[in-house]
């Protein structure tokens, strides 16, 4: 992978990180998903990265996404 991304986001949920990665798509912002998960147990981190240009505008979405989950 290039120099050039940064590791956005990492979770256990491989469906949040897709969530994750198709709403900063919608706005603009090119992501890569990075399954590091074992196939066969599931466990391990699925992580999202970004371009370091948009680094700052992908934390806010990410951001707002994540006060919409919780209701506020």
């Amino acid at each position: 992978m290039e120099k050039q991304w940064v590791k956005l986001f990492s979770t256990d949920n491989s469906v949040r990180a897709e969530i994750t990665k198709q709403m900063l798509e919608e706005h603009g912002v090119s992501a890569v998903m990075m399954n590091k998960q074992d196939s066969s147990y599931r466990f391990g981190q699925v992580e999202l990265y970004v371009h370091e240009s948009e680094e700052t505008f992908a934390a806010g979405l990410i951001a707002e996404m994540g006060d919409a989950d919780s209701g506020q």
